[in-house]
């Protein structure tokens, strides 16, 4: 009785396990994953890209301050300002 009871239970598990597994291959369902990866991937993307572009204009700071270019037009621009490449300064 007892050995009937696990054996019904362990089909009865096998099979929602199983309807699940199938239900999760459907073209909606693998759309919808797929979209949130790449939801997920062009955020970590975006974050990585900004913090490499902020290190990077940190060091090219400190550089400037090490080599003494930190100089704009003759005048200091202080120890703390960020050289930005694109805008020219």
């Amino acid at each position: 009785m007892i050995r009937r009871l696990f054996y019904m239970s362990l089909g009865a598990f096998l099979t929602v396990w199983t309807m699940r597994k199938l239900q999760s291959l459907r073209p909606d369902h693998v759309a919808r994953r797929t979209a949130d990866r790449a939801v997920t991937l062009a955020d970590q993307l975006r974050d990585f890209a900004g913090e490499v572009r902020h290190l990077a204009a940190s060091r090219e700071t400190e550089l400037r301050a090490e080599l003494g270019l930190d100089t704009v037009d003759g005048t200091t621009t202080g120890k703390n300002r960020i050289y930005d490449v694109k805008d020219g300064r």
